[in-house]
């Protein structure tokens, strides 16, 4: 099982959007990979627990989580093999890591956090909570965003991640995200 966990070799500069929900990560990760010609891994998490939303009526459980921390890595190793440029990821096992510790009273598989810990990427985008909150049915929490924000926040600097944060309207947030992936990629060549 860890095996799935790792990151596969890549050329590819790696870029993580990385927040609470509702943010707009997904919209800044469809834009910059539209912008780069490339790909972006969409969060797996999503899919998997509308699924279980959809059939079971349920929401996520701390069982849930490897099987999606395994399901974000695979989507995230294929898409990797798909460009040389850029990857834009819409999360990655940090989150996941922040949000099992957050709802399950402190509490993250020591496997998962391994890897969430182990796994490297070039650039960190930290989203703020300026963005419309749109409710669907595995949202919760819209009361909680600053709260949530300031988790995302302390995580990056307690492991001493280094970001940038993203602010303001869509433009806003392409324009400053490109100028940081830019000198990412000139430093490449």
């Amino acid at each position: 099982m860890e095996e799935k966990l790792k990151q596969q070799p890549t050329n590819c500069i790696k870029v993580v959007l990385f927040g609470p929900e509702s943010t707009g990560k997904t919209t800044l990760s469809k834009q910059l990979a539209r912008h780069y010609n490339s790909v972006w891994a969409p969060e797996y998490a999503r899919e998997y627990l509308q699924d279980k939303w959809n059939n079971e009526r349920k929401t996520c459980e701390p069982k849930d989580l490897l099987p999606i921390a395994i399901g974000q890595m695979k989507l995230e190793n294929a898409l990797a093999k798909k460009t040389d440029s850029v990857l834009i990821c819409d999360t990655d096992l940090l989150e996941t890591k922040v949000y099992s510790e957050t709802y399950y009273s402190g509490i993250c598989d020591p496997i998962l956090e391994k890897y969430a810990l182990e796994n490297k990427y070039d650039l960190y985008f930290l989203t703020y909570i300026d963005t419309p909150w749109e409710a669907d049915d595995l949202r919760d929490k819209p009361e909680e965003r600053l709260s949530m924000f300031q988790i995302f926040k302390e995580t990056l600097i307690k492991y001493n991640i280094p970001y940038v944060l993203l602010k303001g309207d869509k433009k806003t947030r392409l324009e400053t995200a490109v100028k940081h992936i830019d000198k990412l990629l000139n430093n490449k060549k």
